[in-house]
């Protein structure tokens, strides 16, 4: 990362020719550069109209609008601005030489402005999360959750959790610290159960709807499995509305797993079609069917389809997986009984509406329906954990008041690392390289 005395600068929208383009800078020059480019510094927040010229030759290179934000009220904390111009590469480029040839200042890198915006205290690590999370979005709920994020509901949150934790922590320092002062009351350190006890309930609450929030960001993993030739790929191509999977009425064609992303009402999945399981001497397809079992044991929710007419049980390796049985090729067979749940024909379109809204709806409570849980992420989790397990230590334990002091501190220091204050470069370098480049 660049030093952060510099005025960067990024073009903040989409790459190639467009209507409008959006260069955007921030630190200590950006008032005299603007200045310099636009021929005088507009009132702050207001977009002015300007002509831009090069400061070197005076030649106009556009007309377009000019925003001045004065730190610390910018998105960054520092003076920053953005200019608005036509979105022609040449149009583009010509700005940027103009504002790089001044000194200090510098082509921003991935993340750089958001970075800048965490360490002058803008904004916390959970809501730089959410921003990478809102320009990565890709159904409504990703959407709906990222705005959760960015609004700040992780470090609201934390913040309530820290609070009460200092409260309890400056109990057990009086504790500690004036026991021979006969005005101080010496309280157990249990004496605390009632301030932390909620704060472990909430932790725990959270850790148990974990897996809602990950699934949201990350998507769901429903995959296709059943026996060769069960329609695995047909299926796979319907639901996809084009040709991903080769369909063929020889037993193995499909030999590795193939993904395909869907919107399920609004909740991101990856549909996954797999090798047809069966026993084989083949060495290619038996790696084919090693990879579908390990999909498909770690799966959200397996989809096992079988022939209508010639049903085939779930495979026994299969019984940790949430499993629907689904009968196919059900317009060959449509006088034959049914031993699934779900009759459908990926050919004909029987039925796949019925088991697109089923699986919408499965998504939907998978995804907590709702539910404004903050953890998102691995990390998230993690750190929460870390807190729940300090805080249980001290409930569950007789543990000397020193011992309870130093449990405290380990929780308080697992929420602070979880909303960025201390401890986080390690993972920033990743977060950030994520980022677009204006971001």
């Amino acid at each position: 990362m660049g030093r952060s005395g510099d005025t960067i600068f990024a073009v903040a929208s989409g790459a190639g020719r467009a209507a409008v383009a959006i260069l955007r800078l921030t630190g200590p020059a950006s008032g005299a550069i603007v200045k310099a480019v636009a021929g005088r510094l507009p009132p702050p927040r207001v977009a002015t109209l300007a002509t831009f010229r090069d400061p070197a030759t005076g030649e106009a290179i556009d007309q377009g609008l000019v925003i001045f934000f004065q730190g610390p009220r910018s998105y960054t904390g520092e003076d920053s601005a953005e200019f608005h111009i036509h979105g022609g590469r040449a149009v583009v480029a010509g700005l940027i030489a103009a504002i790089g040839s001044f000194e200090g200042a510098r082509a921003a890198e991935a993340g750089e402005f958001s970075r800048r915006a965490l360490m002058n205290g803008k904004l916390d690590l959970g809501q730089i999360e959410g921003i990478g999370d809102l320009v990565a979005a890709e159904t409504a709920s990703q959407r709906r959750q990222a705005l959760r994020q960015t609004a700040g509901m992780l470090g609201r949150r934390a913040g309530g959790w820290r609070a009460a934790l200092i409260e309890a922590s400056a109990r057990i320092a009086a504790d500690i610290d004036f026991s021979d002062e006969g005005d101080v009351a010496a309280a157990p350190a249990l004496d605390i159960a009632p301030i932390i006890a909620p704060v472990l309930a909430e932790l725990r609450g959270e850790l148990h709807a974990a897996r809602a929030g990950e699934r949201i960001r990350e998507g769901l993993t429903i995959v296709i499995a059943g026996p060769p030739n069960a329609g695995k790929s047909t299926l796979l191509n319907a639901l996809a509305r084009r040709d991903v999977a080769i369909v063929s009425k020889h037993a193995g064609t499909t030999r590795d797993v193939l993904e395909v992303e869907l919107d399920l009402g609004g909740y991101a999945a990856v549909l996954i079609d797999t090798a047809g399981l069966r026993e084989t001497t083949d060495p290619v397809e038996q790696i084919g069917v090693s990879r579908a079992l390990e999909r498909a044991q770690n799966a959200d929710l397996v989809l096992w389809l079988s022939e209508l007419g010639d049903f085939q049980a779930p495979d026994a390796r299969l019984t940790d997986a949430e499993l629907w049985q689904v009968a196919t090729k059900a317009d060959l067979a449509p006088s034959a009984q049914a031993e699934a749940a779900l009759c459908i024909s990926a050919a004909s379109g029987l039925n796949l509406d019925v088991l697109l809204d089923r699986l919408a709806q499965f998504a939907a409570e998978a995804g907590g329906a709702g539910h404004d849980g903050v953890i998102t992420r691995e990390r998230h989790r993690k750190s929460i954990a870390e807190a729940e397990s300090a805080l249980a230590r001290i409930l569950s334990d007789s543990a000397p008041v020193e011992i309870v002091a130093e449990d405290l501190r380990a929780a308080l220091f697992a929420l602070e690392r979880l909303v960025g204050r201390v401890d986080v470069e390690d993972i920033l370098g990743d977060i950030f390289s994520r980022f677009c480049i204006g971001k």
